[in-house]
């Protein structure tokens, strides 16, 4: 068996697809050779029959004849109106000509789609990277207040504890819901495993972005985002799963600098590749009214020809807000207040060197905090304290509730997990309400899909 990608071209006005070479004569097809052509499924198939109407005609080359078969047929052809190329798979006596994998994928999650539209069944999930599953609850309330209903089919995490906990309290966990907890680069090529899974509608995933982020990078003095050796690498593993999964949708979420990385180079091509059209922004918490204003990339590809603008994002009305809303009541004279002298003494140290690790510092009348990063509970120098209502020189660490809270995030689900292991988990996780809207806004994508039987099928883009 040979396999040929090859371009689809035009003579006098009407499609052609030209077949020329060796693997027409490895597949029988010699010169002077008599076939059928017919259209079966969604393809053509070319069969030798002695008493065959049509003949595999030549051309010298070198003084041997070459075998060509041409057909510029635009009624045969019009199966593949809209593609640029076509899959050809030389068999012994046949040759099949097909929509290329990505095409045919893309159809395929198209049509899978619109039958949930039109039955009504819960569109199907799946998350990368879950966490603690804040980035999957908030795109499928916004698909909730879209009027379409999800269902988490699977999530995959490398960390146990944050496993069990989903497992435990997440909203959109399930009974059906597949766990796929460990590593992605094992799971993505595991066969048995990916064949379980199946597909999906909607792809979300927050790439791992240790490596990306300035203070990652500046830790372990990487060159390169793509340098980190754990997590450096998880493009491909992504990617990888990308057709597997054949989602209509992908969301992916990274700081803002994955933007210009090698990586995210990688995601463009392939996704673009596989059939989908990219979109991409910065969102920041300050525009949705979290008290965090962090920054973060957004990359939504969606199917080549549904319709789908970033210019359709809602945002909420401006609210003025300050920490008062979210800070918890802790005791004047609660253990957690401390001077944190040998911090100030630090802070001076480095101002005296040159150094820019102020403390930051709020108070309650404060409008926004600083990012909360996952190691918040190590207390570092630069990470976020509050100040005592009383004593400006006792200060303590924010609590996980206060931190689920400057990102919009439903306390819930952090449940009872432990300040430590909630920290990290929110750390890692994304404003809440930026990805209800992302949510609201493919629903409408979906809603898209909902035309009458009469209309005709969807067709990619060209």
């Amino acid at each position: 068996m040979d396999v040929s990608i090859i371009g689809i071209g035009e003579n006098k006005g009407a499609p052609r697809v030209w077949l020329q070479g060796q693997s027409l004569a490895r597949a029988g097809f010699t010169p002077r050779t008599r076939y059928t052509v017919s259209k079966e499924q969604n393809g053509i198939v070319l069969r030798k029959q002695l008493a065959g109407p049509r003949m595999v005609s030549s051309k010298l080359r070198s003084e041997k004849e070459t075998p060509i078969i041409d057909i510029n047929n635009g009624e045969l052809l019009a199966l593949f109106e809209g593609l640029d190329c076509v899959r050809v798979i030389y068999r012994e006596d046949e040759i099949y000509i097909l929509p290329q994998a990505s095409d045919q994928r893309a159809r395929e999650r198209v049509a899978r789609a619109t039958q949930l539209m039109e039955t009504g069944e819960p569109l199907q999930f799946g998350s990368l990277a879950h966490g603690i599953g804040v980035m999957d609850e908030a795109l499928a309330a916004g698909f909730a207040k879209g009027g379409i209903s999800t269902e988490l089919k699977f999530s995959n995490e490398i960390r146990a504890d944050f496993s069990d906990h989903v497992m435990e309290v997440g909203r959109e966990y399930r009974p059906s819901t597949i766990g796929l907890n460990g590593r992605m680069q094992e799971l993505a090529f595991d066969e048995y495993v990916m064949k379980k899974v199946g597909q999906c509608d909607v792809l979300s995933s927050g790439i791992p972005c240790s490596g990306a982020s300035v203070a990652g990078r500046a830790k372990r003095k990487l060159v390169h985002p793509e340098s980190h050796p754990e997590v450096g690498h998880l493009v491909l593993p992504i990617m990888a799963m990308v057709p597997r999964f054949n989602p209509l949708v992908i969301v992916l979420e990274c700081v803002v600098s994955y933007l210009n990385s090698s990586s995210m180079e990688i995601i463009r091509t392939f996704l673009i590749e596989m059939g989908y059209s990219l979109y991409e922004t910065v969102v920041d918490g300050a525009d949705w009214n979290a008290l965090e204003h962090r920054k973060r990339m957004v990359v939504i590809g969606v199917t080549k020809g549904l319709p789908f603008s970033l210019s359709n994002l809602t945002m909420p009305a401006k609210l003025k807000r300050t920490l008062s809303e979210i800070l918890e009541h802790i005791p004047e004279d609660d253990a957690r207040w401390k001077t944190m002298q040998g911090l100030k003494d630090k802070e001076v140290r480095d101002a005296e060197a040159g150094k820019s690790f102020a403390m930051q510092v709020f108070t309650a009348t404060d409008e926004k905090i600083c990012t909360l990063t996952k190691g918040i509970q190590k207390n570092r120098s630069t990470a976020a304290k509050i100040q005592h209502p009383t004593n400006p020189d006792l200060l303590r660490i924010p609590t996980a509730r206060e931190h689920a809270r400057a990102k919009n995030i439903p306390v819930e689900l952090i449940g009872s997990l432990p300040e430590g292991l909630a920290h990290e988990g929110l750390g890692q996780s994304v404003i809440y309400d930026i990805f209800v809207s992302f949510g609201q806004l493919l629903a409408n994508t979906f809603k898209s899909l909902m035309f009458d039987a009469d209309e005709p099928v969807f067709q990619l883009a060209a």
